[in-house]
């Protein structure tokens, strides 16, 4: 049966475009005190467990999380310009990104209870980040075909087995990592997975660093040898986990990030051009940021449908879709309206690092395949 799905235009309200002007001046201080620059490429520019403090201390992680928990019970819209001035000034907030976008609405909504109890409020904290276990060396971008086993032990599972193009796994204090717990059957393929919270401290889980083409370490290898997890850990149904696995992506896929990754080569052209851009700049400038203004449009129809109580699946799929296309083709499309001149080392650097990362920009969150598989689905097309 087919699902229908919409995009209805959303208006922030007054409490929302307080806040982002709140965010905004937050950050000009922060870039003044040079703890951070908005133009860095540097290896380990966006991971700070340092300015993850000082944003969970305004109170800007965990903005939608119960009160009960140590949450500020803001709304998705709050959330959603925090998100954007944090994004469009390249702030370091890779510590607690994670975290907060889908590790912690994911246990609020599955976990037991001990676990919301001790692991949400270092969350809030910025004392927690996140890795998320999903793909493997051999099942590609199918993420049901995971084979690493959690095999029952006295009190838990014993995990066995590898997960691949993990990031940040080397230097994550949790995983939500999803594992085969019983074989799937000929009815239903996705049936025997389970996700469970890992301390990444635990015995028996190791790392292997994977460099990638801007010579950063963000992917690893992670090997999971005999690691013991209490099943106080697992997240939703045992051998259920579809369920629970497609929120975690919805959550993964709907934000501004999916759209605002080499949003700096955009800005460095607008720079470069000056006021007074020659008419072929202007007119490709004025195609790129209408591309830009699109998405961004469905994206806060997202944040909207989540404060709603939704889970927009489908749309989270859309938005991934287009945004990592557009911002996957952007700093060629870019170089092509205005090349770098002679001496702009600024845009030629940050031209340079996004052209390098563009590749990956499909891939990561789900490929453009997948995505157009539940888009299909959403259509009734499959």
């Amino acid at each position: 049966m087919p699902v229908s799905f919409r995009f209805d235009p959303v208006d922030l309200p007054p409490e929302a475009k307080a806040l982002r002007l709140e965010v905004r001046e937050f950050l000009r201080e922060e870039i003044a005190k040079g703890t951070f620059s908005p133009l860095s490429t540097g290896r380990e520019s966006s991971w700070s467990p340092e300015f993850s403090r000082k944003v969970a201390e305004r109170g800007w992680i965990g903005m939608t999380f119960p009160t009960e928990y140590g949450g500020h019970g803001r709304t998705h819209l709050e959330r959603y310009v925090m998100i954007e001035e944090m994004l469009a000034h390249r702030a370091p907030i890779s510590f607690h990104w994670v975290a907060d976008r889908q590790s912690g609405p994911v246990i609020l909504r599955y976990g037991q209870e001990e676990v919301r109890r001790e692991i949400i409020p270092k969350i809030i904290a910025g004392e927690a980040s996140f890795a998320i276990g999903l793909s493997e060396p051999n099942s590609g971008s199918d993420v049901f075909a995971a084979s690493v086993k959690a095999t029952p032990a006295q009190g838990g599972y014993l995990l066995n087995g590898t997960k691949i193009w993990t990031s940040n796994a080397h230097r994550a204090t949790h995983m939500i990592g999803l594992f085969r717990t019983s074989p799937p059957t000929k009815e239903n393929r996705r049936f025997g997975l389970t996700q469970f919270v890992v301390d990444m401290k635990t015995p028996g889980i190791s790392t292997r660093p994977i460099i990638n083409l801007a010579g950063r370490h963000e992917f690893n290898e992670v090997l999971f040898q005999d690691a013991f997890i209490p099943e106080v850990n697992m997240i939703g149904e045992k051998d259920m986990s579809y369920a629970t696995a497609s929120a975690e992506l919805a959550y993964e896929r709907a934000g501004p990030d999916r759209f605002l990754e080499t949003l700096s080569t955009l800005t460095e052209l607008v720079r470069s051009a000056g006021p007074e851009p020659g008419e072929r700049v202007a007119e490709g400038l004025g195609r790129e940021i209408a591309h830009l203004k699109a998405l961004r449009r469905m994206s806060l129809s997202i944040a909207g449908m989540l404060q709603g109580g939704k889970t927009p699946n489908v749309e989270a799929a859309v938005v991934k879709d287009l945004g990592t296309n557009w911002e996957q083709a952007l700093p060629g499309r870019v170089r092509h309206l205005l090349p770098p001149a002679e001496g702009d080392e600024s845009y030629a650097a940050v031209m340079r690092f996004n052209t390098l990362i563009a590749p990956k920009l499909t891939i990561q969150g789900g490929t453009r395949e997948v995505l157009r598989g539940i888009i299909a689905r959403g259509l009734g097309l499959r």
